[in-house]
């Protein structure tokens, strides 16, 4: 039996001396550190191997914490892999997101509620994962009792409509008080001189 083949001096990137940051950029310790490399390939320091994009969406299903960086300028290419990611899964099946709700997303860009909105959207995805463990938590604690799952259900669902309702209040409240920062703005410079 023949040994596996080497990598290609020429193909595999320089040893991993640190798994610390790139040129200066702290990296959290025990943050897993991938390399992109011109040629779109991403190579883990963690494994000393090449991984594809598959790898990378099994990382964050399991919940692990890594950084993607580009291999000559150190920049963080996390949130570009992540968007390769849902790209491939809006694509490869049933997409989550509607064409309408894209397009809506993509006319918050650039406006100035485009902050809120990012917000908005992290704390209810945020609140949506609350709700879905304690839904596990308590699935497996009332499974001899399937009549206790119903309210239960009921109850946590409106648990999250409520926090839903309160973060899209919020979201209002924001929104008002910079529609009449803007307005008393441009009133005064409406306003003539004396």
């Amino acid at each position: 039996m023949s040994p596996a083949p080497r990598k290609a001096r020429s193909e595999a990137p320089e040893a991993e001396a640190s798994a610390g940051g790139v040129a200066g950029e702290p990296t959290a310790a025990g943050t897993r550190i991938i390399k992109k490399y011109p040629n779109r390939r991403l190579y883990d320091t963690q494994t000393s191997s090449y991984i594809t994009l598959s790898d990378v969406k099994n990382m964050v299903m399991g919940c692990e914490q890594f950084v993607v960086r580009d291999a000559k300028s150190g920049e963080d290419l996390t949130r570009s892999i992540l968007l390769q990611i849902i790209l491939e899964e809006e694509t490869a099946g049933v997409p989550m997101f509607s064409t309408q709700a894209l397009a809506q997303i993509i006319r918050f860009y650039g406006h100035t509620m485009q902050g809120l909105m990012g917000n908005y959207l992290e704390n209810n995805i945020q609140s949506f994962i609350d709700l879905q463990s304690r839904l596990t938590e308590n699935s497996v604690k009332n499974l001899q009792n399937p009549l206790m799952q119903n309210p239960l259900m009921q109850n946590f669902l409106g648990g999250y409509m409520e926090q839903s309702r309160t973060l899209f209040t919020q979201m209002q409240e924001q929104m008002s008080k910079q529609a009449e920062t803007l307005m008393g703005n441009l009133g005064a410079g409406l306003t003539p001189k004396k």
